[in-house]
């Protein structure tokens, strides 16, 4: 079977690169590689009308500069390209996350994810540092969110710190069929995972919502999250860069949000809120 290859140059790289993941998820795009100018995105060539980039809304924007090549392919073996490369992490030597065909780790926390195309391995700044926030707080007998849950890796380590009910939400249902496939994987019984964007939280509330997608999504969001927050609940937010913590402060300031904690990684951001 034939792909298409679509190589994407991307300024400024982030959140442009978040941005045009989402946006070409829901056009049908199968996987994508992140580069180092912006970002690889494979479809198949039956079917696929390249007229469709013309309603990916981040390729008309002002804010971005991206052009794009495109070659065919063959098909991949898209696992055995991520299990090439794919090492497993050790998160303040008390939680490790490795795929099913690495040893087991002698550690507190142990983590079982295929992560396939999805987002959310550990490996990146953003997931880590949003770890190492489960790893430095109290989830026992909390409710909590995980919102853009990706591989559903953060649900996972809630539901193993003691989380006794967990939804993990993403809009992407690639992500939602893997974040299943790794709840089963890691024997977990807390978590349901929904596929949907911030307008199925409506009557849902919280103890701690954790949050990690982009700049954009998280600005129009908040006052979502908000008001799902119990009294004293925790919003821990990441997918940013330091330059955009000011826009976030703002956002969360407007809704009475207390600045707790800031984690910060190679210019990447996560940062703590209480309700």
């Amino acid at each position: 079977m034939l792909y298409l290859e679509y190589h994407f140059n991307v300024r400024p790289i982030q959140p442009g690169v978040e941005i045009l993941i989402a946006e070409l998820g829901f056009a049908g795009f199968e996987s994508f590689v992140e580069t180092e100018d912006g970002l690889m995105a494979y479809i198949k060539k039956e079917g696929w009308d390249d007229a469709v980039l013309e309603d990916i809304q981040i390729l008309k924007s002002d804010e971005f500069k991206i052009t794009h090549t495109v070659k065919e392919i063959l098909q991949t073996n898209w696992n055995a390209e991520w299990e090439k490369n794919f090492d497993p992490i050790t998160v303040e030597n008390r939680c490790a996350v490795r795929a099913p065909f690495h040893p087991k780790t002698d550690v507190e926390y142990d983590i079982v994810i295929a992560p396939k195309m999805s987002f959310g391995t550990g490996h990146h700044e953003t997931t880590y540092m949003m770890l190492q926030q489960i790893l430095s707080n109290d989830f026992k007998n909390k409710t909590v969110l995980d919102m853009g849950c990706g591989t559903g890796v953060l649900a996972i380590l809630a539901e193993k710190k003691g989380a006794h009910m967990i939804d993990a939400v993403d809009y992407d249902n690639w992500c939602v069929i893997n974040s299943a496939e790794n709840i089963e994987l890691n024997s977990c019984k807390h978590i349901t995972v929904i596929e949907g964007d911030a307008s199925v939280l409506k009557d849902k509330s919280y103890d701690i919502i954790l949050a990690n997608i982009n700049r954009n999504i998280l600005l129009r969001d908040i006052e979502t999250y908000v008001s799902c927050l119990n009294e004293n609940g925790m919003l821990f937010l990441s997918g940013f860069y330091r330059d955009d913590i000011s826009a976030i402060q703002r956002e969360c300031d407007k809704h009475v949000l207390k600045f707790e904690e800031k984690l910060e990684r190679n210019n990447w951001v996560s940062l703590k809120f209480i309700n």
